[in-house]
């Protein structure tokens, strides 16, 4: 017996269906399936939002979401100490109801939030999006294939944080914009976190010529992903091909929570192509607990950025208290490169 289905009209494409092209009428399927994460679901939204009610399309423009909207996103899981905590569904059917994770799509049961935010947006589910074969639609049927590659040629820099709005996209997009304004090639990379164009937009419209993320890959998001560091490799590989001078690297949340930080720091290889590390805080002691944490995995800070910078007080205590280089990327971005530079700079061909 042939599998039920029916074409739906979609209103609103999440980013995290970005790499697969879909057309505004999909195929669903009225079965219940077990999810896997990344599998693309179309759903009705059941309400709206006054603090998280947007849905980044795919793209990369910011549309309301309106109660009654047809969405298209896929299946994931979040881990934001700021936002939204949720996972994929055991099993997804016509009428379940699920929740807005991220405004790039990215749909589950959400079991908590943080206390500024309103509840998350409930979905109720129409269907799994199918394909000619009758098999569920996943984000990772276009995507690089994730392999273990060669070094990348270019020096990378590594922006990482003690958590989620400290200061890491725009200390990363400062680090691009200077070095595009000395003339170099530059590749923008996000390595972790969940699904959103957004932080890639910013590097091109920073002077990046290249980007890629973890959502190339094929992933909604990091949480849970055994080997993180082997993403990292691929998408060093990739932007490597196009032959970038420099590559800027950003690791979404922090170096501690739930998206899979620790496997890319705890591996060698990785590590090893990385020339220079920019840490940021929001405070001393997170810069403190940072260096401390980055120390077990034998990885010593270079620069000090972020919003513990934001003050010139703070960029002081930091030099003089604690005896690590700081740099601010709003105040002086161009002082902040050279510190972040100083590690690789006789790598780079100008």
């Amino acid at each position: 017996m042939e599998k039920a289905l029916k074409e739906i009209d979609i209103d609103k494409k999440g980013s995290v269906t970005a790499r697969l092209g879909i057309s505004k009428s999909v195929p669903v399927s009225e079965e219940r399936f077990v999810p896997l994460s990344g599998d693309v679901v179309a759903v009705r939204a059941l309400g709206e939002s006054t603090s998280y009610g947007n849905l980044e399309l795919t793209s990369g423009r910011l549309a309301k979401i309106k109660a009654g909207d047809i969405l298209l996103g896929a299946v994931g899981s979040r881990r934001a100490l700021k936002g939204f905590v949720g996972d994929v569904p055991g099993s997804i059917g016509p009428g379940d109801r699920l929740h807005l994770l991220n405004m790039g799509g990215v749909v589950g049961i959400c079991s908590g939030h943080h206390s500024s935010l309103t509840d998350a947006i409930e979905l109720e589910v129409i269907g799994i999006v199918v394909g000619q074969d009758g098999r569920p639609v996943n984000i990772a049927d276009r995507a690089l294939r994730i392999e273990r590659a060669h070094s990348p040629a270019a020096p990378v820099i590594l922006v990482a944080g003690s958590c989620m709005n400290s200061g890491k996209t725009v200390a990363a997009t400062e680090l691009i914009k200077q070095a595009a304004k000395s003339g170099m090639r530059v590749a923008g990379v996000k390595l972790s976190g969940i699904a959103c164009l957004r932080d890639t937009l910013q590097m091109e419209d920073s002077g990046a010529f290249v980007t890629a993320s973890f959502l190339d890959c094929g992933l909604p998001s990091t949480v849970g992903r055994a080997d993180l560091a082997e993403v990292a490799s691929t998408l060093f590989h990739h932007v490597d091909e196009f032959g970038p001078d420099l590559i800027i690297a950003e690791l979404g949340d922090g170096i501690v929570g739930g998206y899979s930080v620790e496997s890319i720091l705890a591996d060698r290889p990785v590590m090893s192509v990385i020339a220079s590390v920019v840490f940021c805080a929001s405070d001393y002691v997170g810069v403190i607990g940072g260096a401390a944490v980055l120390r077990e995995f034998g990885i010593s800070i270079d620069v000090v950025a972020g919003s513990v910078t934001d003050a010139p007080m703070g960029e002081r205590f930091i030099v003089e208290r604690l005896g690590l280089p700081a740099g601010n990327a709003r105040r002086d971005g161009a002082a902040l490169f050279d510190l972040a530079f100083s590690n690789v700079a006789g790598s780079v061909k100008v």
